[in-house]
């Protein structure tokens, strides 16, 4: 039996719904993918498939043997690139996932970047709110901001997140906020995953939580962001996102002694074993990419000051 068809069989049958679209997609009579299912089975020992005769759904050993099949395709994509001459550079399509908001706002440039140093190299963005499997959606990047890491998953640091409340003048002029205790009586526009009903602050080392509501909600910040800034109400967004519009003025910080909690960015995969080139090269410029201390929040340092006057007029 040839395992790895075997296996590309069997991960088109799930993909395809059944094992007459996976014969259709890879060009195999049906009789030929139900031997290949077979032997497959029998190989592992297990059923795969529960069968019926309009469906069929994945045993627990099926979901099991799934995962590992699409890890072992993947591998077998990447052999070629293994094998490039030395001085051809990094070769190869990456599937790499982001937030829509900090994928808009900064990862496509770097992406740009990127395989402009690396034409070996091609990439795959996949801009979702939401936590992929990387195995099952054959991720081999994910860019995640939070401080709860899934401890199956490989984490490398790349920089850090911070968040600041703002909202246009002519909202703050109309209604004026002056502390975080004043945020529950003011309209705020809230992401559906994060923060939709308490938002956390630091002030002076202490913690601090607000309850907080309003009549717009988004799962993602960037159209939060242009509610804000025409005069929806008070928004939280990360740094990354509000640094452009507090620069031009368009948003304003009444609260900047009060410091929403961080986050970290990271860059996670799945593993270091059998790494291709283009995932370990794209991780090392990641990091030069994203310093420590990220420059929008140094470009916000100069325009904070300039956009809380332009509230106060």
């Amino acid at each position: 039996m040839d395992r790895l068809e075997a296996m590309k069989v069997f991960v088109a049958v799930v993909d395809g719904g059944s094992q007459t679209a996976a014969a259709q997609r890879l060009d195999l009579s049906r009789p030929v993918v139900s031997r290949y299912l077979a032997e497959l089975e029998a190989w592992a020992g297990a059923r795969l498939l529960h069968r019926t005769t309009r469906r069929f759904s994945l045993t627990p050993t099926g979901n099991e043997v799934l995962a590992k099949c699409r890890q072992m395709l993947e591998l077998a994509h990447d052999i070629p690139v293994a094998r490039a001459a030395p001085g051809e550079g990094p070769q190869g399509l990456l599937r790499v996932t982001v937030s829509t908001s900090f994928g808009q706002a900064q990862l496509v440039g770097a992406v740009r970047e990127f395989v402009a140093l690396n034409p070996g190299v091609a990439v795959d963005l996949v801009l979702l709110d939401r936590a992929v499997n990387l195995v099952d959606e054959r991720i081999d990047l994910a860019i995640r901001i939070t401080n709860e890491l899934d401890p199956n998953l490989i984490a490398r640091r790349l920089t850090v997140c911070r968040s600041v409340v703002c909202a246009s003048p002519a909202y703050l002029r109309e209604h004026p906020l002056r502390k975080i205790e004043d945020l529950t009586q003011h309209n705020c526009l809230t992401h559906s995953y994060y923060g939709k009903t308490l938002w956390d602050f630091e002030i002076d080392g202490e913690p601090a939580s607000v309850a907080v509501g309003g009549n717009i909600s988004a799962n993602d910040s960037v159209a939060l962001a242009m509610a804000a800034r025409d005069g929806a109400g008070v928004v939280m967004l990360p740094t990354y996102l509000a640094a452009p519009l507090i620069g031009t003025g368009e948003l304003v910080v009444p609260l900047p002694n009060a410091r929403p909690r961080d986050l970290s960015i990271h860059a996670v995969y799945t593993s270091r074993k059998h790494m291709s080139s283009a995932l370990r090269a794209i991780l090392d410029f990641l990091v030069e990419r994203f310093p420590a201390e990220p420059p929008w929040d140094r470009a916000l340092e100069v325009a904070s000051p300039r956009a809380r006057r332009a509230g106060r007029r």
